[in-house]
């Protein structure tokens, strides 16, 4: 069963364009990962501190097997250099019958 996982970030004031860095460098090495459907930030254009990340994965094991790369490692310390509070991460199965 795949996942999709919804990551919200909000930038501390004065590091919305590292953020925004940050999250596009793990596109290319996440869709290169075994398992990985998808993987796209977006910003909100109202608020340009606020980031979401729609990731798709085949698995759970795909997932945890991202959670363990050297790029995943690398943007949760800068993460947690730009991040005006903790990301919030939601993983999301497809409802029944749906």
């Amino acid at each position: 069963m795949s996942l999709t996982v919804i990551a919200e970030c909000l930038a501390a004031p004065g590091y919305e364009d590292r953020l925004r860095t940050a999250l596009e460098a793990m596109i290319e090495p996440s869709l290169e990962e075994p398992g990985c459907l998808a993987y796209r930030p977006y910003a909100d254009p109202n608020d340009p501190a606020r980031m979401v990340v729609v990731e798709q994965w085949s698995d759970a094991q795909a997932l945890a097997a991202h959670f363990a790369t050297a790029h995943f490692h690398h943007v949760r310390q800068v993460l947690d250099l730009v991040l005006a509070e903790p990301m919030t991460v939601r993983k999301l199965v497809a409802a029944p019958g749906a």
